[in-house]
């Protein structure tokens, strides 16, 4: 199984994207694994959008935001959305008594990584190799 962070998930919702063709050649290459994405990835990007929607108090100037929102939740449909489950919970719980030093969101998807025994890929390499025994890959470079 592999596990998409946002910063991967951004670059294929947009062709135009510099990295978004060596990004999909080399999923196109995964053979016989999921390719999905955590739920907190999807919290993130909603996160994102309904701030952006807050900034505007008028509804004519929140129409382009909205038909942004409308496309994500669109753009979600077609994945695999994996869960907080007991299993993930579990791993969440570990690390945090091993204390690893990473934002809560970032430990929750690490923690979903390791409860399926996937491979995150994410460019934040830095805050993701702090945690232990998870597998972690920049695609993007």
């Amino acid at each position: 199984m592999i596990i998409l962070d946002t910063d991967h998930m951004s670059v294929l919702r947009y062709s135009d994207h510099r990295c978004y063709q060596q990004l999909v050649s080399r999923l196109d290459g995964v053979v016989d694994q999921l390719i999905c994405v955590s739920v907190v990835t999807v919290e993130e990007q909603l996160r994102g959008w309904l701030a952006a929607l807050n900034r505007w108090h008028d509804v004519r100037d929140q129409q382009q935001v909205y038909e942004r929102l409308i496309e994500l939740i669109d753009y979600y449909r077609a994945w695999d959305i994996l869960r907080i489950d007991e299993f993930v919970l579990t791993e969440f719980d570990r690390l945090k008594q091993l204390r690893v030093r990473i934002g809560t969101q970032d430990l929750k998807i690490a923690a979903t990584a390791l409860a399926h025994d996937a491979l995150r890929l994410s460019a934040n390499l830095r805050h993701f190799e702090r945690v232990p025994g998870l597998r972690v890959e920049n695609w993007l470079d």
